[in-house]
């Protein structure tokens, strides 16, 4: 093959790698062509480890891409977690949730406990692990969800905003309890909590225990009673005990 020919073969072969985006391959071809004649590659397992570089590419940008998508705050891991700081906590099960039997089961976790006990870290913890593993999360605070539910109402655009919070695998819903809900919140989260019941999982932090969840929505019992009905006929809940661990340096000083 004359230099000419060379030159032409290889123009149209980057054209066509970057044609069908395929990146890995349009950045390596060369230095693993390099490689494989030095270690006597056969054409085929050259080409082997050009589609093996290409797929971990796509699946790291995957990966990225759904994490990004999660919208989480800061991003945490279970490996991160100080077990010895909360008072109680049942550790075997926690680190079983992250098996993720519940995502692909359809079941809901439920972490209860004090302001600063570690629940957003374990529910970010359980969504990144679902990122990894190949599953959409979206992560938010539940007075998030009732103001853009409520500002999507008053545009009528309500059921595509539903639908942003329906469709990931897991929804996480942070901080459920610390601020109230009114009426027309509480109906909004419900249709969330009902559209995703045996549908999808949904994950849910609260510094309030189940018997005063009427509180949040407005004292409103006969909703709490119907949203919890659904929320827990297939559910985990798990019970933190403890001081805030923010709040450590003082308590210790």
């Amino acid at each position: 093959m004359t230099t000419t020919t060379q030159t032409l073969s290889t123009e149209a072969l980057l054209e066509h790698l970057a044609y069908l985006k395929l990146a890995f391959m349009l950045e390596q071809h060369a230095p693993l062509a390099q490689e494989a004649a030095q270690a006597h590659w056969d054409p085929i397992a050259y080409l082997a480890r050009l589609a093996e570089g290409e797929v971990a590419l796509r699946r790291e940008r995957s990966v990225q891409r759904r994490i990004a998508q999660a919208r989480f705050a800061v991003i945490k891991t279970l490996e991160q977690f100080h077990w010895t700081w909360p008072k109680t906590i049942n550790r075997l099960q926690v680190q079983h949730l992250f098996r993720l039997d519940f995502l692909t089961e359809k079941r809901n976790v439920i972490f209860l406990g004090t302001v600063g006990v570690g629940k957003t870290h374990l529910a970010t913890a359980l969504g990144y692990a679902a990122c990894l593993r190949g599953h959409s999360v979206r992560f938010t605070t539940a007075i998030e969800v009732v103001n853009t539910l409520a500002a999507a109402q008053r545009a009528g655009r309500l059921k595509p905003a539903l639908e942003s919070y329906r469709k990931p695998a897991v929804l996480i819903l942070d901080e459920l309890g610390y601020l109230p809900i009114d009426r027309t919140g509480a109906d909004l989260l419900f249709q969330i909590i009902s559209q995703r019941y045996e549908q999808g999982a949904i994950v849910i932090t609260s510094n309030r225990v189940f018997k005063d969840w009427a509180e949040i929505f407005n004292h409103d019992a006969t909703l709490t009673s119907a949203l919890l009905d659904r929320l827990l006929h297939h559910a985990e809940t798990i019970l933190i005990e403890g001081q805030s661990y923010r709040m450590k340096d003082r308590i210790e000083s």
